[in-house]
């Protein structure tokens, strides 16, 4: 790989209720496959439904690690839809993780910015990929549990280089190479808007 080569982290979520692999690292390990295309070393990071496990992973993930954008995919179970999420809130946190907890303060960060917004207009990114067979929108309520706690921490540390991606779970219509090659070329999009995009006003 070239030297030259731009760093993108790419997430999944770990088992989740009746999910012993769930959807979204299963539609990440499929996006590995495919690879960024060149000059693009694209590395994976499955996430526990844990609050202070993801915590640490996240925080190190931009200390350590510095990547040119981090996405987070996570699974909407009802959705039959791809959806972008905008940005992050960081009070709310009430549902409990798999081993019963919820962050201290049921926030992300004490003292944080009440939004966090990306810097990638999902809007677009979605109006760029309208002609795909599958459904793709955003949205601005990402959900209040892990993937929101998630994706706030990333836009913070990141400094908002970071996307959420909410994929539906699997179907006989939706099989994970389907997922794997969209996720590609939504992340794709994601990096050239990243290049050209101006930053704008950080917190909201």
């Amino acid at each position: 790989m070239d030297s030259n080569s731009q760093l993108v982290l790419v997430t999944g979520f770990g088992p989740f209720r009746q999910y012993i692999t769930n959807p979204s690292w299963a539609a990440v390990q499929e996006l590995k496959k495919l690879g960024l295309g060149e000059n693009v070393r694209l590395e994976t990071v499955e996430l526990p439904v844990h609050y202070q496990r993801t915590r640490e992973l996240v925080t190190k993930m931009w200390e350590v690690q510095e990547p040119q954008l981090a996405v987070h995919v996570g699974v909407a179970i009802a959705s039959k839809t791809i959806i972008l999420e905008q940005l992050a809130k960081n009070h709310g946190y009430k549902d409990h993780d798999i081993c019963g907890f919820c962050p201290v303060g049921n926030c992300c960060i004490e003292g944080g910015p009440e939004k966090i917004e990306s810097l990638i207009n999902m809007r677009a990114i979605c109006k760029k990929l309208s002609w795909f067979d599958i459904g793709i929108i955003h949205s601005r309520d990402a959900g209040r549990y892990l993937c929101e706690y998630a994706y706030y921490l990333s836009l913070h540390h990141g400094n908002r280089k970071a996307g959420f991606i909410h994929v539906p779970r699997l179907s006989n219509g939706l099989t994970v190479e389907r997922l794997g090659k969209v996720l590609q070329l939504i992340i794709q999009e994601m990096l050239g808007h990243l290049e050209t995009t101006p930053h704008r006003k950080q917190f909201l």
